[in-house]
């Protein structure tokens, strides 16, 4: 018969107890960590825009297109988002600051002597839309998919009409504003979102949620 050693029975005891122990605390940082985390997640702002049905395009883009017609010459692709990378995030940021401390505003009534004209600030001057343009211009040019760069026409906090460029990336959908140095998550701008352009075609447009009309005339802002 093996001797009994009471003594190695006790530690072994208390290893197991302790093991058991930490296992349990661990498990419990775990649910903690995944409470925590969905209660995050549902108080988070939507990440992407509900697009409605078909929306009439505005008139500045259809004269814009009238005067580029081999920029707006297209046809339908396949939808495609950005994968928001660190580098992806610096040039937004880099080209919405450029853009908006280069240009200055103007609208278009001082700018051409007309209510309405969509086109590139190639003078240094322009109004919302011409901000948006320039930036699209400046990201494709670097290789973004046009099908992810798309001229909204939102309301402001003011109710009045405004053109912003929101850029669709798999991390959420974000809006480069001659408004905003940042750039903001489309939930987090405070403006009402009218419609866009569709990412398959940009001469076709879509409604996004407010079937209100906004135009994009606008302010020099």
């Amino acid at each position: 018969m093996w001797p009994t050693n009471r003594d190695g029975a006790t530690t072994m005891q208390r290893k197991r107890t302790r093991r058991l122990g930490a296992g349990i605390a661990a498990a419990a940082v775990w649910a903690a960590m995944l409470v925590t985390s969905t209660a995050n997640a549902a108080g988070e702002r939507p990440l992407f825009i509900s697009v409605g049905t078909a929306a009439r395009p505005p008139i500045g883009w259809i004269e814009f297109c009238s005067g580029h017609v081999r920029e707006c010459d297209t046809r339908p692709v396949e939808a495609r988002d950005v994968l928001l990378t660190s580098k992806a995030w610096k040039d937004l940021i880099r080209i919405n600051r450029w853009v908006n401390d280069t240009i200055k505003p103007i609208t278009d009534l001082e700018h051409w002597g007309v209510v309405e004209r969509w086109n590139y600030p190639d003078d240094g001057y322009g109004d919302c839309e011409d901000y948006v343009l320039l930036k699209r211009r400046m990201l494709m040019q670097a290789g973004w998919p046009r099908q992810a760069l798309l001229i909204t026409v939102v309301r402001d906090k003011r109710g009045d009409g405004h053109a912003v460029l929101t850029v669709k990336t798999d991390k959420g959908e974000f809006v480069l504003d001659n408004q905003h140095e940042d750039v903001l998550l489309w939930s987090d701008t405070g403006y009402r979102f009218v419609k866009r352009q569709s990412q398959n075609d940009p001469n076709h447009w879509v409604a996004l949620g407010d079937p209100r009309p906004a135009t994009a005339t606008a302010t020099s802002r």
